[in-house]
């Protein structure tokens, strides 16, 4: 973690050297100096900071190395802060802004240069002191040791110890064992084959591979076996000895040779042996893809079926080891444990508590059994955590008090044991992580407990907090998908929801992994949860994470003077009015906002302007949000982040160059009044912001003109409100330029096209002022976004192009609305050979038939349609849909009748039907037959 903080602010400090040379003037050499030593810092960070948890000497000089990071960047942001503040000062003095110098002077910046100089050669004293204790208290020698084995030791006893678990540990191992046991023996492969059993520690996967390997189908399946244990610290020459010393019968002399001979030689002799043998290996605890390296080519393939069992942690091992062992076969072989459900969970916590194999003769009162359920909760399915708990209850008296006393304090008793409880488990995955993995990981912890948490805002906040690395031309945002998806991989995080791409939409941390996250977060003071902080004796926090405010709002104040605070985020209401003067007087470097959802209008303070810092501003909600002028002196913000609050955004807004992601989805850009105009040297129109990924505003007058084809980087393109009047060549010309985009949403509202007239001109008969324009045929053929694969255009439409290559060559989704279609569009659709998702909305289509004809819509997997009132008949012909797995049909009051063709939807798992139609749910309930016994199954009706 101390590395972290270190390269994260090097990062900085190596950009701010380069752009702002002239800032530092005559103490830019005291600045260089203080990143030289930074980097040599690092250096030795990379073996100290994994090692301080082993040894309190290695971890006081981590800290200190860390505090004195974090004191350097706190000097340099204030210099900053004090320029601009300075420089604003003397605008406010200056009458003539247009004639007059704006900048700040040397002579200005003097007495701030004088403080920095003073503050940046303390900080150089203090590393060269840092730096001398190394040698001085004997530290270089502990980092460079070898301190892995009694390290190793303590982990790899208990391993050796959990591998013999007894069979009623884990419960689900039955659908698991047959699973497994069927990878193993089952198949026509010849070619040996690697079999993984995958899941975070604690699942029970070394309990499975167990019942697996001692099971008489697979003793009897292969003539050779072996156990062995890998570990984190492996060794390969260890790895061979331990497999030779099992699978051959060896005089004492033949072990004496053995234990002299070399890596190659070893590897020759179990090569040789196993030539002709159908051996079963099992590789326990495999933390990375060289342990697999190592041994692969010492195990002989004899092309009869032989297998190599991997229990891992980490996915991306599995996938691995397995796909290119064998030609033609493509998937990797891998078994993925999955949490125990409730029922599981309390079966597993009766036979441990009560130590009985058939748990249904145990009796408990309904308060004990209320108190068993919420222990038993409390480890939200995992096994580990239940065995743990539920052995100690084993030694206690079953009694409610008791019991009390043991839900009490859950946690730590989880923790007891050291490196052998529970959480220290746990903590095995955290301490294997990559240093720039340690801080994303644990800033999952910031969120409320069984959450779920949007990708991409977890991301935008990393790149925001500074945690992500730049790696060649890769965009911040893509190589935070990377992290994303190595932390799942590791089993540290869990997919909640996809996208139709494949992509991580939403994810989620198991409770006791988040508590992980927050233990080892406070020690290494980069963040703090307001449920976790003791008010009565507050510490400097440098981010704080507020849950419920109502049950410290009286405590948050002393917070927000705290002049070292970085990151501030809301997951209840925001602070109140009266604290944005504590902020503006004190939390001057604060570089993440998140205001959490208002419940009310919400204007945002004047002083906002100050925090020149800021990087991420979010304000959640269905209300109204206005933002002040003062907006435009953000000039580091990357993020705005305003939901769907109708919202106004000062024009200025377009001089903030460092916007990544503006989400502002009923966002209005004022326009500019003539004196503004005056002010202001040159255009500022949308081009401005050409670092700009993401752009969700209403339509407006910022849309005349080809400035919006110059955002070349945009990935997620939404335009809401009245655009019929935008809808002229200059816009259909910027959409073709933009071949980034992913997700492009364009809806044209009635709504907003009253509103927009009545503030214009203030009647409403002026309507016919504007022509009527449709999106299509305005819009050009999307055969160059190849990126593009969610449409979304909720506009009138005069019809749909029939060439399928006018439409993006990967499109997966695509959803229409208000489009008022007089012609049937699936006969059209039908064509797009990507299509997964289609969502025919109000007023998409106005005819009564719509046709699926055989042969279309080879991939589609859902259909919608909503509030389709014309509707009257849908038909689906024989080998149409062939891959459809839900269907909806909502609202479509004119269907007296199911759709034709349902029962030959085969793959079909979900129907939803809502509808007040008494025919319509007659037919579904009352039809008999064994194929309408299946759709009844997977129907649900709403009224």
């Amino acid at each position: 973690m101390a590395e972290s903080s270190v390269t994260f602010f090097l990062e900085k400090l190596s950009n701010l050297v380069i752009q702002e040379a002239s800032l530092f003037g005559e103490v830019e050499g005291q600045v260089k100096l203080l990143r030289n030593e930074l980097r040599w810092m690092r250096l030795f960070l990379k073996d100290a900071d994994s090692k301080c948890i082993y040894d309190e000497r290695i971890k006081l000089w981590v800290e200190q190395i860390r505090e004195v990071a974090h004191d350097a960047e706190d000097v340099i942001d204030l210099f900053i802060f004090k320029v601009d503040h300075q420089r604003q000062e003397r605008l406010k003095n200056l009458k003539f802004l247009k004639f007059l110098p704006t900048c700040v002077g040397f002579a200005d910046k003097l007495p701030f240069i004088h403080d920095l100089d003073s503050k940046v050669k303390e900080i150089n004293l203090m590393i060269e002191k840092i730096m001398a204790n190394r040698s001085k208290y004997g530290l270089e020698a502990l980092v460079t040791s070898n301190s892995s084995n009694a390290a190793d030791h303590g982990v790899s006893q208990l391993d050796r110890r959990n591998a013999n678990i007894a069979e009623t540990d884990v419960v689900e191992i039955k659908d698991g064992m047959e699973a497994v046991k069927g990878m193993l023996i089952k198949g026509d492969q010849m070619r040996r084959e690697v079999v993984s059993i995958v899941g975070m520690g604690g699942l029970g996967k070394t309990t499975l591979a167990k019942k697996v390997y001692n099971h008489s189908d697979v003793k009897q399946h292969f003539e050779c076996h072996v156990w062995v244990y890998v570990s984190q610290e492996f060794k390969p020459r260890e790895l061979l000895l331990n497999i030779i010393n099992s699978v051959m019968s060896l005089s004492t002399e033949e072990k004496k040779e053995m234990r002299e001979m070399g890596e190659a030689e070893l590897g020759g002799k179990l090569h040789g042996y196993l030539k002709d043998k159908k051996y079963l290996v099992v590789m326990d605890d495999v933390w990375s893809i060289d342990a697999w390296s190592s041994l692969r080519f010492h195990l002989s393939d004899p092309m009869n079926g032989s297998k190599v069992l991997m229990t891992t942690r980490n996915k991306e091992i599995a996938a691995q080891a397995s796909p290119h062992e064998v030609v033609g076969h493509t998937e990797s072989l891998f078994y993925e444990l999955r949490f125990m459900d409730v029922g599981e969970s309390w079966e597993l916590f009766l036979k441990k508590t009560f130590g009985v194999t058939n748990f249904t003769i145990v009796s408990l009162s309904e308060p004990m059994k209320e108190l068993g359920r919420e222990i038993v909760g409390k480890c939200k399915g995992l096994p580990l955590a239940i065995v743990v708990l539920a052995g100690l209850l084993s030694t206690k008296e079953k009694t409610q008090a008791s019991w009390e006393k043991v839900l009490a304090s859950v946690n730590w008793h989880l923790n007891q044991g050291g490196p052998e409880s529970c959480l220290g488990i746990l903590a095995l995955s955290y301490n294997d992580l990559p240093y720039y993995l340690k801080s994303c990981f644990l800033y999952c912890g910031i969120f409320p407990e069984d959450s779920e948490i949007q990708a991409r805002k977890l991301i935008h906040l990393w790149i925001a907090e500074g945690f992500i690395q730049r790696r060649g031309k890769e965009t911040l945002e893509d190589i935070g998908e990377d992290y994303l998806n190595e932390l799942i991989h590791r089993s540290m995080v869990q997919v909640a929801e996809k996208k139709v791409n494949g992509r991580v939409k939403s994810c989620r941390i198991h409770d006791l992994l988040r508590d992980l996250a927050i233990s080892e977060a406070r020690d290494a003071r980069l963040f703090e949860v307001q449920e976790n902080i003791d008010f009565t004796s507050p510490r400097s926090v440098r981010r704080l994470s507020i849950h419920q405010q109502h049950l410290c709002k009286d405590n948050i104040s002393q917070h927000l003077h705290n002049s070292l605070l970085r990151s501030l985020i809301f997951f209840s209401n925001p602070i109140e009015r009266k604290d944005w003067r504590s902020i503006q007087e004190h939390v001057k470097l604060l570089g993440v906002l998140d205001l959490g959802r208002v419940e009310d209008n919400y204007t945002l303070p004047k002083g906002i302007g100050e925090l020149i810092h800021l990087k991420f501003l979010c304000i959640k909600g269905f209300n109204s949000v206005k933002l002040p002028s003062s907006i435009d002196r953000l000039i580091n913000l990357q993020n705005l982040d305003l939901d769907l609050n109708y919202s106004y955004i000062p024009h200025t807004i377009w001089k903030l160059q460092q916007l990544r992601h503006l989400n502002c989805k009923l966002g209005e850009i004022s326009s500019p009044s003539k004196f503004s105009k005056c002010m202001i040297n040159g255009h500022l129109g949308v081009e401005q912001l050409t670092n700009l990924k993401t752009l969700e505003l209403t339509a407006g007058s910022w849309l005349d003109g080809d400035g919006l084809g110059k955002l070349t980087q945009l990935q997620k393109l939404s335009l809401r409100g009245w655009l019929t009047p935008y809808l002229r060549k200059g816009f259909f010309d910027s959409i073709a330029e933009l071949t980034a985009l992913r997700t492009l949403v364009l809806s044209d509202s009635e709504d907003f096209k009253k509103k927009t007239l009545l503030n214009r001109v203030g009647l409403e008969w002026q309507k016919s002022v504007v022509e009527e324009r449709t999106l299509i045929p305005g819009l050009m053929s999307f055969s160059r976004h190849s990126f593009l694969y969610k449409v979304r255009l909720y506009a009138k439409l005069d019809k749909l192009p029939e060439q399928t290559e006018f439409y993006p060559p990967n499109l997966l989704r695509l959803s229409l609305s208000r489009c008022e279609l007089k012609d049937d569009p699936m006969l059209i659709l039908r064509k797009l050979p990507t299509l997964r998702i289609l969502e025919l909305f109000r007023k998409s289509y106005v005819g009564n038939r719509m046709v699926c004809s055989s042969g279309g819509f080879v991939q589609l997997k859902r259909l919608v349609l909503f509030g389709l009132d014309e509707l009257e008949e849908l038909i689906i012909e024989e080998a149409a849909l062939p891959n459809l797995m839900s269907l909806k049909v909502s609202i479509c009051h004119n269907m007296e009748k199911l759709p034709h063709g349902l029962l030959q939807l085969k793959r079909l798992e979900k129907f939803r039907l809502q509808t007040y139609c008494k025919e319509l749910i007659e037919e579904i309930q009352q039809t008999e037959g064994e194929e309408w016994d299946r759709i009844r199954l997977i129907t649900s009706i709403n009224k």
